[in-house]
């Protein structure tokens, strides 16, 4: 993943995105239990669409405003190239499933897309308080409470700790297949490979050096712009399974610290 150049973010704009996503996490703190809200599929994705609800209306009026002339990219299961320009990608409960499951991984992402490479973003966890940001190019890096990150400094994939995940329900069954294909072929090169969701709880680790790398067979935006920006600002290196940068049309997904990165591509790269 590059940039053209550095982003121009101006003095207030990081702040804004901040105290708008983090304003977000009252509402969904407030609907968070420790117990699995739902029973039927059809009560399952009336509390997802409820969380979704409760935060939008919180964060679309403030984003669009610190931006001028952004969009707001509606779809947050959409993937594929965005229309030229500034627009912003927005996950209102990163991890939802796991909210209305009783479970603490989820958050609240919002990324500034420009020209199909994240160029902003903020991922709040509300459970515990924790803020990631990062703004491409110009040297800044990435942060977690303002405190710089650093990917993982290993060079050996046997050591690595990787991981990936589903993207969305119904996804194809050749998907399927290649993300079974996948971990079994990181199970034998690597040391662990955890299988969650959502891709940028994962990424949030790969970007702080606690994982080594993260791959998906997906190009759902709102899972992978916030991930991809945070590791790359970190020292990473993100691509797609055939080598090549990854940007928002991309069909897959590498994220890893540079000392692992191309054994790890070596090892999928035949799955996908």
């Amino acid at each position: 993943m590059s940039t053209a150049m550095p982003f121009d973010a101006g003095t207030t704009l990081l702040s804004d995105v901040t105290a708008a996503v983090t304003t977000a996490r009252v509402a969904l703190r407030d609907r968070h239990t420790s117990h699995a809200r739902g029973v039927s599929l059809d009560e399952i994705v009336s509390e997802i669409h409820a969380n979704d609800d409760a935060v939008l209306d919180v964060l679309r009026e403030p984003l669009l405003r610190a931006r001028q002339g952004s969009q707001w990219a509606e779809d947050e299961l959409a993937g594929g190239a965005l229309p030229p320009g500034e627009w912003w990608v927005v996950d209102p409960v990163e991890g939802n499933i796991n909210h209305v499951h009783g479970m603490d991984d989820w958050a609240v992402t919002a990324t500034l897309v420009r020209d199909n490479q994240p160029v902003l973003t903020v991922v709040h966890l509300p459970l515990t308080g924790d803020t990631y940001t990062a703004v491409a190019g110009g040297g800044g890096g990435a942060h977690l409470n303002g405190r710089p990150m650093k990917v993982s400094a290993k060079t050996d994939l046997g050591a690595a700790l990787v991981g990936t995940g589903q993207a969305r329900p119904g996804e194809d069954e050749r998907t399927f297949r290649r993300i079974g294909d996948s971990v079994t072929a990181l199970l034998i090169n690597g040391l662990v490979v955890r299988v969650s969701v959502p891709a940028t709880m994962q990424l949030i680790h790969v970007a702080a050096g606690r994982m080594d790398a993260f791959w998906q067979f997906s190009d759902v935006r709102s899972g992978l712009v916030a991930g991809a920006l945070l590791v790359s600002e970190a020292g990473g290196t993100v691509t797609d399974l055939a080598g090549e940068p990854w940007h928002t049309g991309s069909r897959d997904f590498l994220a890893a610290g540079p000392g692992i990165h191309s054994a790890a591509l070596k090892v999928l790269s035949p799955v996908a």
